[in-house]
């Protein structure tokens, strides 16, 4: 199904003069303050017009499972992530819907801490069949050693390998979810059918909600914050470009994306420093389907790494409406045929618009862009979080204006807030 455009949404509205955004029980107009006014505006884009919801794989793990059954799992249903369930089957029934989820796991986040102990371990003994346990493949490393293969789930807190569990329902607003995603660092947003009932139907992600927001372009009110370049945004909190050369190894690539606990790592030549390439969290993947590149790690090099061919294969889907439901549907697969190859990174220049970037970004199904210069050397990294907090108020209160964003968003549909109501010119 289309999803539903935004100007379509504020067209389908009620063009009644001073029409009030609240009545009371006796159908008189309440004076509320502006940011309830705000919220209630935003109400009538309901997440349900995400794009790809109802498309998302949905797994569910134990918080007692072992790490070494919940990847085997992930890895056969070809899944990216997992919501963490941390009640018993017998007492699902007396639990509430808000206490079952503990948490969000994903596929690489638990290959990588595999990784990192396993080395570790190498390091610090001296038995020599440690070493070459790998040598038939990662899943002989979970088979083989108990202290990673058994660990539970439910461990993996400590190293703060979680997202945190903020589940959305078909008729919250696309406000809402923009909150979540800008205040805490979520990928995605579990989207449940009825709160009480508690059955998860899909996620919605940081792609699906760029996607929704570039339904406004051409309309002022978005254009007038899209269209700046980069160079008249703040981006507080932007992580720094991690980066490796060409010649280091998988294995630093690795320790890089696991130490910086960030979602790629750029590859650049050690002479030019010239952007060659990329390694993401999802093409760790890769070295649990090859044991040839992760028995040699230590010595592949990042750039013939990212040469390796692999399953990508460009698909094109037959009805053009249903490529973001596609999308978002492929960003949380583990053999996700719609990403780039690792040799031609997601990139932009620095002096293109913010909507450039986020056409680029959603194109390519990407989480990311680097940022480069002239000679292609890398100057920054933006990713999707960067760019919905453009899009999100700091906080939604009487006493904090709501940002240019929505303020332009209701004079474009013909409202204003007068005292603290929120009023439609006819």
């Amino acid at each position: 199904m289309q999803s539903q455009k935004i100007v379509d949404v504020l067209a389908s509205e009620d063009k009644e003069k001073n029409l009030t955004s609240s009545l009371n029980n006796d159908g008189q107009h309440v004076q509320i303050d502006s940011g309830s006014a705000l919220q209630q505006f935003l109400d009538h884009i309901p997440i349900s017009s995400i794009a790809g919801i109802k498309n998302s794989p949905v797994l569910e793990l134990k918080a007692g499972d072992s790490i070494r059954d919940a990847i085997h799992v992930l890895y056969e249903k070809d899944i990216f992530s997992a919501a963490i369930f941390d009640v018993s089957d017998s007492d699902t029934a007396s639990v509430r819907f808000s206490d079952r989820y503990i948490g969000l796991i994903d596929f690489t986040s638990m290959v990588l801490w595999c990784l990192e102990e396993y080395d570790k371990m190498k390091n610090d003994t001296m038995e020599s069949h440690l070493k070459v346990i790998e040598e038939d493949g990662f899943f002989s490393i979970l088979d083989q050693v108990p202290q990673i293969g058994q660990t539970k789930v439910s461990e993996l807190a400590k190293s703060f390998l979680w997202e945190p569990f903020f589940p959305v329902n078909m008729d919250d607003t696309v406000l809402h979810a923009l909150l979540l995603l800008s205040k805490h660092r979520l990928h995605v947003l579990p989207v449940i059918q009825q709160p009480e009932a508690g059955l998860i139907i899909g996620f919605v992600t940081q792609n699906a909600v760029v996607q929704h927001l570039l339904q406004s372009s051409e309309l002022e009110w978005f254009d007038s914050i899209a269209d700046k370049n980069l160079s008249d945004f703040r981006f507080e909190g932007q992580e720094s470009p991690s980066c490796v050369y060409g010649d280091q190894s998988v294995s630093d690539a690795l320790k890089l994306l696991w130490q910086n606990q960030t979602c790629a790592v750029a590859v650049v030549d050690r002479m030019t420093k010239k952007l060659l390439g990329n390694v993401r969290n999802g093409d760790v993947y890769n070295l649990v389907k090859n044991n040839d590149i992760l028995r040699n790690r230590t010595i592949l090099t990042v750039e013939e790494f990212i040469h390796i061919e692999t399953d990508k294969r460009e698909t094109k889907p037959a009805i053009k409406q249903d490529r973001g439901a596609l999308l978002t549907a492929a960003s949380l697969r583990l053999k996700n045929s719609f990403t780039p190859k690792m040799d031609l990174p997601v990139a932009n220049k620095e002096n293109e618009t913010l909507k450039q970037i986020m056409e680029h970004a959603t194109a390519t199904n990407s989480s990311f862009s680097f940022l480069v210069n002239d000679r292609e050397q890398v100057t920054g990294f933006l990713t999707l979080r960067d760019i919905i907090l453009q899009f999100a108020p700091p906080c939604v209160n009487s006493s904090i204006h709501g940002g240019g964003f929505f303020e332009l968003a209701l004079e474009q549909s013909g409202c204003q807030v007068k005292n603290g109501t929120m009023v439609r010119k006819s």
